[in-house]
């Protein structure tokens, strides 16, 4: 069995009296993609904060490959190998697009720096297809190239897990379709990843398993087929018409 790279138990965000994220339990195995999926408003994006150490947890533990990271800063989280995108595309205004994925290899796992940062973020800029616009000043680019951008950043830290934030929103469906097999390439390529969508074909072609969270808690989790076909999660996207 594959080695288990993420590991939550027992997980909680509480903000005031609204508990976000509530008593979330689950683990993310090497090579996997892992769909975190539920309605708006489930606590999936401040799952990913919380791993990603862009929130501290209220209780609970979150572990990477055995090793606590809970309560550490997120730059700490990223030097240990956890790099994210964001729902918004925060990018570096003042940086061209060779600049912003650099600033990715800088401050990521391996800490690159100079000329090696500079090759790396080339490399992985051609991966992406966007080895041409590596001059770009950033607001020149395209919706979809500003979230190839984003993503190339994410990955030229060499990232153990990368976090998905809801990456595929907002594209149009040729974009979406590009955007798809983007993310099937990286996932061929044996990376961890775990991805928070509400794109249901790219659930069902990209996750080999998925947790679902409804009101903060985890309601099901599984494969992918199973999961999607489990009536308490279609009551929890659908509502119950008995309700």
């Amino acid at each position: 069995m594959a080695n288990t790279v993420i590991s939550l138990r027992g997980a909680t965000k509480q903000f005031g009296g609204l508990v976000a994220v509530d008593n979330v339990s689950f683990d993310v195995r090497e090579h996997e993609v892992l769909g975190l999926i539920g309605p708006n408003g489930s606590g999936k994006s401040t799952t990913l904060n919380l791993i990603s150490g862009a929130l501290p947890a209220t209780d609970g533990e979150i572990s990477l490959r055995g090793g606590t990271i809970t309560g550490l800063p997120a730059r700490a989280i990223a030097r240990k190998g956890v790099s994210r995108t964001f729902q918004l595309v925060r990018l570096l205004p003042s940086m061209n697009v060779l600049e912003n994925v650099m600033a990715g290899g800088v401050f990521g796992h391996r800490r690159r720096w100079g000329q090696s940062a500079e090759r790396h973020a080339m490399q992985v800029l051609e991966m992406i297809g966007m080895a041409d616009k590596a001059k770009s000043h950033v607001g020149q680019l395209t919706y979809i190239d500003t979230k190839r951008v984003e993503l190339a950043r994410a990955l030229s830290g060499e990232p153990e897990v990368l976090l998905l934030d809801e990456w595929l929103a907002g594209l149009n469906p040729t974009e979406l379709t590009e955007g798809i097999d983007l993310i099937h390439r990286l996932r061929d390529e044996g990376r961890t990843i775990i991805l928070v969508e509400h794109v249901m074909d790219a659930i069902r072609s990209l996750c080999d398993n998925c947790v679902v969270m409804s009101s903060g808690k985890k309601i099901a989790e599984g494969s992918t087929d199973d999961v999607l076909s489990d009536p308490e999660v279609i009551r929890a996207y659908l509502g119950d018409d008995d309700a």
